[in-house]
């Protein structure tokens, strides 16, 4: 039996954090959580690679943009599909730089759309 894909959500709003890591617990994935971007590296480092991360972009201490930056110059991490998932109006998933995710889904989000994203990338 292979294991379960472990996902990565990084989201410091408490309530869309756990309603999405029910979602995706239920859909068979385990999953991981942090707060902001700061948490989910330190997670990262001392835990294996996720299949996905979903990242929002606003978040205290360590923001979207900063976390996607530190992950990207990292060989280990650099290759983990990320899905920008935010409520930012100025958040252009095209305009490369250090964001450049897989996937972007705007808040707020379909449910259903979030799952078929999660598992066409896993």
């Amino acid at each position: 039996m292979s294991p379960r894909p472990r996902i990565l959500i990084v989201e410091d709003d408490v309530a869309i954090r756990e309603t999405v890591a029910e979602l995706l617990e239920d859909e068979g994935y385990d999953v991981d959580r942090a707060a902001n971007g700061a948490d989910a590296l330190a997670l990262l480092e001392r835990s294996g690679t996720p299949a996905l991360i979903l990242l929002d972009l606003m978040m205290p201490v360590m923001d979207g943009w900063s976390f996607r930056a530190s992950q990207r110059r990292n060989p280990r991490l650099a290759t983990i599909p990320t899905v920008v998932v935010t409520a930012s109006t100025g958040a252009d998933p095209h305009a490369g730089g250090d964001l450049a995710p897989d996937a972007f889904l705007a808040k707020p989000f379909d449910l259903e759309l979030l799952i078929d994203t999660v598992h066409r990338l896993c």
